[in-house]
């Protein structure tokens, strides 16, 4: 199993956004640099208004909706890859703090978990000593990508009384 999606191709309906990856959510169509995609709430602010455009996009070339998919999800990759760039600390061996696999929906166990809590992302974060952009990326599934370490997953598990490693 996949720890992680960027969406299906061809009209795959997985389940997953097809922006960032996150499973088990609600999800809606929106037009994302052109394409139109299946995306979580989170990831739908970043869609276009529809602009009723008729004639001209029925003459396009039939693989531009693809091409634009494609464009779509790599500004995502890219995106996570900047914060995963950002985030590196000289002398840390992120080697030995692998992200572990993870079991299906532990996004949502982690933030039903979180809000049962009480807890803001940042109270989480701040409280377990890790970056609240790691708390949010687990919540929203896409921990792999973002590159979160093993440690945050298993900090995640003992403070909220959840399992997300998928043994």
């Amino acid at each position: 199993m996949a720890k992680y999606s960027t969406g299906g191709v061809g009209g795959d309906s997985s389940g997953a956004c097809e922006l960032c990856g996150a499973e088990d959510r609600d999800l809606k169509s929106a037009t994302v640099a052109g394409a139109k995609l299946d995306v979580c709430k989170e990831c739908a602010k970043h869609g276009e208004a529809d602009s009723g455009g008729g004639g001209s996009e029925r003459n396009r070339d039939r693989d531009e909706p693809n091409r634009r998919k494609k464009a779509a999800q790599n500004v995502a990759k890219l995106d996570d890859a900047r914060k995963a760039d950002t985030d590196f600390e000289e002398g840390t061996d992120y080697e030995d703090d692998p992200l572990p696999y993870l079991v299906r929906g532990y996004g949502d166990r982690v933030e039903e978990a979180r809000q049962d809590a009480g807890l803001q992302t940042e109270e989480l974060a701040e409280e377990l000593d890790v970056d609240e952009d790691d708390v949010v990326a687990v919540e929203q599934g896409r921990a792999a990508r973002a590159g979160v370490g093993g440690s945050v997953v298993e900090a995640l598990e003992e403070r909220l009384g959840v399992e997300l490693v998928d043994e």
